[in-house]
Order: C-alpha cells, then structure tokens, then sequence
C-alpha cells in the first residue's frame, strides 16, 4: 500500500511550478496584446499619412517607428507565451536571449548618453534637424515637433532661428515662400483669453533679435529646455527608467527559472 502511494506520488511530482509557468505565460501575453496595438497604431498612421513618399524621414517617421518596436515586441512575447504555455526550451531561451540583449542596449545607451553627453546632445540635434527640414512634409513629425516645442516651451534646437533649415521657414532674401522668416505657431507664447489659435503668431519672428521675439514666442530652444526639464525631474526619470527595466528583468528571471524547472524534469524522466 505505502509503496503503491509512493509510486502515485512520483507520477504526479513535476519541477516545474504552475504559478511560475502561468505567471510568465499572462505576462508574456499581455505585452503580446499590447505589441499589436502598437503595431496596429502605427500602419493606421502610415496608411493615413497625405504624404508619405519623403525617404529622408523614414527612419524618424513617428509611425515607422511604432511598427519597428511593436514587431520586436510581437516576436519577444510570442516566444516567451508560447514558450511558457508549451514548456518550450529554444523558445525559452529566445524570449530569454532577447530581453537581456534589448535590456542591455538600453543600458549601454542611457550609460554612454551619461558619459558622452556633448555626441548625444549632438545626435539628437541631427534627429531633431531632420524633423525642422521636413515639418512640412511628415504629419506625424509635424505633430511631434509642435507637442515638444508646446510642452517644453521652446522653439528649435539650439534657439529659433533654426527654423531656418526649412525651406518654408528659410530666412533668405530670395525665398519666395509666405512663411519666410516665420517660426510654427507651437513656440508662440498662448495669449490669456485666445480662444481660437492665431497660426501665424510667429510671422517675421527670426528678423526679431532675442529680446524683441522673448515678447510673441519662446526663443530658448529645446536642447536647453531638455536639460533644464530632466535635471528638474529626476526622481520622475527614475521612476520611469525603473517601471522600463523591471518587467525585462522580472521577464528574464521567470524564464530562466522555468528553463532550469523544465530542463529538471526532463532529467528526472530519462
């Protein structure tokens, strides 16, 4: 009798813990959801865009951007719930591999964007130079720059009169554009009371000396107001850096120990 409940017990002992298994598979599936909404979001925007034939933005198209993350996201997380929900070593270890390589590049990114702050300030003014020349040009990137520059307070890269790389903008003698000289109407300081958006705030602006513009728009511009914001923020930059890596962490540690479970109770069989 005691041996016969001996054997039942090892046929029903498993190494491999069912919170564990089903924790993993829950997590890994919902940042799966979230990865195609992330994808959905950003064909919809591709497909919407009036123009969308301008190569020089693709690689700082807002949209494309969001379907590149979002298919790094879908293949993560479809190897780690599939992995988890199959007791998948290989996928597994992919899911596994993957986290730790995304999590490190983030890290090696944010340690040398600390310690080579002149290169990264200065990428960043490329990326952002980009966006100014084709304003008119990218929906999304003209939305984008109007969000930074409303939120910040700031107008440009370096000041406003980096509006003058757009060729709208452009504050040559011989531009025949409307809008030469003018900055968007996003680095215009709001007006107590307006109600409707006077979009050409910023008409004759970069002609204007500092002193005289500090009067219609914001003219520091957004390289400074970063700096300011993020040095003022800190616990917040924290906060977020923290909620990024934890759910990779606790990804690459859940896989790892149900690998090690996994691999347990393939020996205990042989």
């Amino acid at each position: 009798m005691d041996r016969k409940l001996n054997l039942n017990r090892a046929e029903t002992f498993s190494f491999i813990n069912p919170w564990i298994r089903y924790f993993l598979f829950f997590f890994s599936f919902l940042f799966w959801v979230f990865s195609l909404l992330i994808v959905a979001i950003g064909v919809y925007a591709k497909v919407q865009k009036a123009t969308d034939t301008v190569r020089d933005t693709f690689l700082i198209d807002p949209a494309v951007i969001l379907i590149v993350v979002g298919v790094v996201m879908f293949f993560i997380t479809f190897c780690g719930c599939i992995g988890a929900l199959r007791e998948n070593i290989h996928l597994l270890k992919t899911f596994s591999f993957s986290l730790t390589l995304v999590f490190l590049t983030q890290l090696a990114i944010a340690v040398l964007g600390f310690f080579y702050s002149d290169q990264t300030r200065d990428a960043l003014g490329k990326f952002v130079n980009k966006a100014i020349v084709h304003y008119r040009d990218d929906l999304d990137l003209q939305n984008l720059m109007d969000y930074i520059q409303r939120e910040f307070k700031c107008c440009g890269w370096n000041n406003y009169t980096d509006w003058s790389w757009n060729q709208y903008f452009n504050c040559t003698q011989g531009n025949p554009s409307s809008e030469r000289c003018a900055v968007p109407y996003s680095c215009c300081t709001p007006v107590p009371g307006e109600v409707v958006i006077n979009t050409k705030c910023g008409f004759g602006v970069q002609t204007q000396n500092y002193l005289e513009a500090t009067k219609s728009i914001y003219p520091v511009g957004c390289a400074d107001r970063a700096v300011r914001w993020i040095e003022s923020h800190l616990l917040l930059v924290g906060a977020l850096a923290l909620g990024l890596s934890l759910p990779q962490i606790a990804g690459i540690v859940l896989s790892q120990i149900l690998i090690s479970q996994i691999q347990d109770e393939i020996s205990s069989v042989l």
